[in-house]
């Protein structure tokens, strides 16, 4: 096994010893002159290569403008997304957890041009030379998009929005400042002149939280038709823990064509999802459970749209090794009756990495479903299909391996100036791993060991992509048709039986319902208090894209001492009074029963339809209520939420202008100056909590949600947005106002900071950063500081140990804090002994003080 820190230098080596196969002749290419020439390329500028990631869902996936995902091989080489500037995970799962589940996934498509095959990838995990996409400078369109459906106020990025957040990228095969060294097929780089633009697509929802979707649409900017094109997805993914050592060397892969998945919560049905994925052996258990490190979910890749409806999927996956006696892939022995092809010797000496794009391209073709890695070890050598199964290693591989797969499709062809659709699915699915000792059955019983694994949530949240790609009973270009139904039986002799919609239209959507936007939040600390204030302007008149209704129901307060979504606890509730009528349907299957069928009643409308006394909590399941005079209407009533709608009493939230009446506009622009707020919004929405008796000196982090009603008619749950999404910081400290109007002095703390008091122990330092050294997360406080201001560390001696800008908006909640994380200006750790500080504020008042440290 190899190191994380040697992978690219091995996959290199491997590079090395297979450039020994055979020279072809460089077939003729058309090229569009026009757009792709040394010359204009050198007038245009640098490529506008691009990292970016996606954050709002549970799952956070970093995505590149060069035909790659994950941070293997970034764009432009940067891990810093150039949106945002953050470093960006590779595929973090669950957010914030840094367990990886990718190194890197690069998108591949190969054709046959002429008499030429030709391939044409975003990388393939062993050669410099497979970068072979990149985008155009920035003036010329080449650079990344962001878009998102919650910023109406931005039309730039409000107007086209698809997804809470939506990348994207375009880019090409044929630039000529791409890589111009010779490849495995003793030539340069012969493009397919195609151009891809690829859109991805992620919602932080309940049921959508945990898959991205990816549209991309592939030109032909050539002037020579391609045929039979072949693409596909390359996945190399590294499962484990960021700071665990060699943790990408024990993954299993595998492949699933079908799921059993369960539609409107009624009977299950058998779906075609070709869908591969990967994960660790044993999600990496640590005393018989799995702790927060530990890696027990799996990732894969399902394919939710193509241009044809019948064609050819592939699935391969392989070791790559730098000795060639042990690079293995399965293979079968022979395409006999289908190509009509022998087996193929890659003239690698191993049968495992396809080198050059000949054997490449093979793999996307070659029509083959490998068996699940964990079978390794049980394929005798005389087994009829596969060739050369491993016999000294194949337990070893069994038991996990740095194993890659290629998920691929065809054949197509595209002419010049046409444009093919593709899409699929990143999905992730929790509880893969659910018994530590299951590894033990490996490598003799995979049987055993498979039984024991959880695909239930990965096919749950596969069907949920499948929906909000093609939304089932839809009819979305108004041609008629709403997709395909099923029957569903609830009894064996099939008497009891109704129709569901499973499957879309076929005209793509990319939506799903979504909970009301979450208000506009501001924090104002004060010594051991934040003040939450927060408007819903948007939140409470909003309508949902899919049901075109205002399903506002409530919001929810939360607090934590870091980002991650499961830290988060709940502070305080508001939810309108409102019930959900359960009526008594005799005819319902498989058994009469009570069913709920329409959206919540306000006690307001039930008091006008059965009378100004009428009281919903006086008829509760156990006591169902009777509509006097007919016996066929029996229903009941429950509460949607808490029904904590009295602000201020049932509930600590209440409302800033409690005298407010409602607005004459719903449109703020539209009302009188006097019915806005200085943020412009309408005062009628505007609320605040008081969180208090808070330690004032660690960060705290607070949010603030919307949740809806659901949507009783579809099965879909109460949906609330993310609560860690849109989290902000504050320490419940003496705000730059306050220190102004108080005169307040500038403290630092600890003081003395001593290395042995535990402190990240007490989780004061050092919370999220799990993974690195404890002389990398050390951390002083400065308190009370103006928000414009310089601060300086000296030695006794008056040498200049480090200087921090502090430079914050007077509304930012940590505008009179700041940290020094005990690194000097030379980046070296501060040793023991006295120092003193000082802060210059912008006006040239300057501060002093002492700081003691010991080590």
């Amino acid at each position: 096994m190899i190191s994380k820190a040697t992978k690219i230098v091995s996959v290199i080596l491997l590079a090395v010893f297979m450039v020994s196969g055979t020279v072809e002749a460089r077939a003729s290419i058309d090229v569009d002159t026009d757009k792709y020439t040394s010359s204009s390329l050198s007038a245009q500028g640098a490529p506008a290569f691009c990292i970016v990631a996606h954050r709002v869902g549970k799952i956070s996936l970093s995505v590149n403008n060069n035909g790659t995902l994950g941070t293997g091989w970034p764009a432009g080489g940067s891990s810093l997304d150039c949106i945002t500037g953050l470093l960006v995970p590779s595929c973090e799962y669950p957010k914030n957890s840094n367990v990886e589940y990718l190194f890197a996934a690069a998108f591949w498509v190969g054709a046959v041009v002429g008499r030429d095959t030709l391939l044409s990838s975003g990388a393939d995990g062993w050669s410099r030379n497979a970068n072979e996409f990149s985008p155009d400078p920035e003036e010329f369109g080449g650079a990344m998009i962001y878009k998102s459906i919650r910023s109406p106020e931005n039309p730039e990025i409000y107007e086209g929005a698809v997804s809470e957040e939506d990348f994207i990228a375009r880019y090409s095969d044929t630039a000529e400042y791409l890589d111009p060294f010779g490849t495995w097929d003793g030539r340069g780089h012969i493009p397919l002149n195609i151009e891809v633009t690829q859109r991805s697509y992620a919602w932080s929802y309940a049921y959508a939280e945990d898959f991205i979707l990816f549209d991309y649409e592939i030109k032909n900017i050539g002037q020579t038709p391609l045929e039979n094109v072949y693409m596909g997805f390359y996945n190399d993914s590294d499962v484990g823990w960021e700071a665990t050592q060699d943790y990408h060397t024990d993954d299993i892969c595998g492949f699933k064509e079908t799921f059993i998945s369960n539609y409107e919560g009624t009977c299950d049905f058998v779906d075609t999802v070709n869908l591969a994925w990967i994960a660790d052996n044993d999600g990496d258990p640590a005393g018989g459970s799995y702790p927060d490190n530990s890696c027990p979910a799996v990732t894969g890749m399902r394919i939710v749209r193509t241009p044809a409806d019948v064609l050819d999927v592939s699935f391969n996956w392989w070791i790559s090794n730098g000795d060639p006696n042990k690079d293995y892939g399965p293979r079968e022995r022979s395409w006999v009756g289908r190509w009509e092809e022998e087996f193929r010797d890659f003239q690698t000496g191993g049968q495992g990495t396809p080198e050059g794009n000949r054997n490449k391209y093979y793999m996307l073709r070659n029509m083959e479903f490998d068996f699940d890695q964990v079978y390794t070890a049980v394929i005798p050598p005389t087994d009829p299909l596969w060739a050369y199964p491993p016999q000294e290693d194949a337990a070893d591989l069994a038991n996990g391996y740095d194993t890659r797969y290629l998920l691929s499709f065809g054949p197509f062809d595209i002419d010049p100036g046409e444009r093919l659709p593709i899409s699929f699915a990143y999905i992730a699915g929790e509880n893969f791993h659910r018994d530590p000792a299951n590894v033990n059955n490996l490598p003799n019983n995979p049987d055993l060991f498979y039984a024991n694994l959880g695909f239930e949530d990965m096919a749950l949240n596969s069907t949920w992509a499948s929906r909000v790609y093609d939304n089932p009973g839809v009819d979305s270009d108004n041609d008629g048709d709403s997709g395909a139904v099923r029957e569903c039986c609830f009894d064996e002799a099939g008497t009891q039986c109704d129709t569901i919609w499973y499957k879309g239209d076929g005209v793509p959507d990319f939506r799903g319902a979504s909970p009301p936007p979450a208000p506009d939040t501001w924090l104002e600390p004060t010594v051991g208090a934040i003040r939450v204030r927060f408007n819903g302007t948007a939140t409470q008149t909003s309508r949902d894209v899919f049901s075109r209704m205002i399903d506002f129901e409530g919001y929810r307060v939360y607090i934590s001492r870091d980002e991650r979504e499961s830290s988060f606890s709940l502070v305080a509730s508001y939810d309108v009074e409102d019930y959900n009528k359960f009526v008594y349907n005799p005819d319902r299957m498989p058994e009469a029963g009570f069913e709920l069928t329409e959206i919540p009643f306000s006690a307001d409308s039930l008091r006008a339809l059965y009378g100004e006394d009428f009281d919903p909590n006086a008829w509760p399941q156990s006591s169902p209520y009777t509509l006097p005079g007919s016996m066929d209407s029996i229903f009941y009533f429950e509460a949607q939420d808490f029904n904590a709608s009295v602000l201020g009493q049932s509930t600590p939230i209440s409302k800033v202008y409690g005298d407010q009446p409602f607005p004459s506009h719903l449109d703020p622009d539209s009302c009188d100056p006097s019915e806005l707020t200085e943020e412009g919004l309408l005062k009628y929405y505007e609320y605040e909590l008081i969180i208090d008796e808070l330690l004032p000196t660690v960060e705290w982090y607070v949010n603030v949600t919307a949740f809806d009603f659901g949507s009783p008619e579809s099965g879909l749950a109460s949906l609330e947005s993310n609560r860690a999404t849109g989290a902000q910081a504050a320490y419940p400290l003496a705000s730059p106002q306050a220190v102004t109007d108080g005169d307040l002095k500038v403290f630092v703390y600890p003081n003395p900071y001593r290395s042995d008091a535990g402190y990240r122990d007490d989780s004061f330092e050092g919370r999220m950063d799990t993974d690195r050294p404890d002389d990398r997360v050390r951390v002083v406080h400065f308190a009370n500081l103006p928000a414009r201001c310089t601060i300086r560390i000296y030695t006794m001696d008056g040498d200049l140990v480090r200087e921090l800008e502090h430079n914050r908006d007077i509304s930012d909640p940590e505008a009179s804090h700041d940290t020094w994380n005990l690194i000097t200006r030379n980046t070296q750790k501060v040793v023991s002994g006295i120092y003193y500080w000082t802060v210059e504020a912008e006006n040239g008042e300057t501060q002093v003080g002492k700081l003691v440290i010991i080590m």
